[in-house]
């Protein structure tokens, strides 16, 4: 199955490579730093107590995609697509699981700070159009299988619902006004 969806769409173009370049560690990284920043900020000067806990632990989930996805590339030896040099590590794709934990642990922590539901559903929509065209550009490059795709979303779901439920369980001093 893998190989006749991707046979359909490989059809790389310049879009797809810029799409599949925002799952890369030099764009996601930078822009998860940049909100950690923002959020530390605000919660340090609105006095939050333990301001600097949220961050903390989104930087220490996205240090932990890497030490997660490796081992699975190695332990699954799974060869790329045909428009891949030959060679095995491509299952599941370290692209998407780095844009899914950077994106959706910003989305995260900025859920807090907006103050309307329209803000939040408008975060949610635009992090879940970042990450569904990363797979997609992955995908219609051909540097990966979507089942390479699907997986790193499988895993960074429940990554990211842990890092939902230990935000959750934040008490009210800690939460911004």
């Amino acid at each position: 199955m893998d190989e006749r969806v991707s046979h359909t769409l490989v059809h790389p173009d310049r879009f797809s490579d810029f799409l599949a370049d925002l799952g890369n560690s030099q764009v996601a990284v930078p822009v998860l730093a940049g909100v950690l920043a923002y959020v530390a900020w605000r919660a340090r000067h609105s006095g939050a107590d333990r301001w600097w806990l949220p961050p903390t632990a989104a930087a220490l989930l996205m240090a932990l995609v890497p030490a997660l996805i490796i081992p699975l590339k190695e332990l699954t030896a799974r060869h790329g697509t045909p428009a891949m040099p030959p060679g095995i590590g491509y299952y599941p794709s370290g692209h998407t699981a780095t844009a899914a934990v950077a994106y959706g642990s910003a989305t995260l922590l900025l859920f807090p700070w907006l103050r309307t539901a329209y803000a939040r559903r408008e975060l949610l929509i635009g992090c879940a159009a970042v990450n569904v065209g990363v797979g997609f550009g992955l995908i219609r490059c051909g540097y990966h299988w979507p089942l390479d795709v699907v997986a790193s979303w499988c895993l960074c779901a429940v990554l990211l619902s842990s890092l939902w439920l230990f935000l959750g369980r934040m008490t009210p001093d800690d939460e911004p006004e």
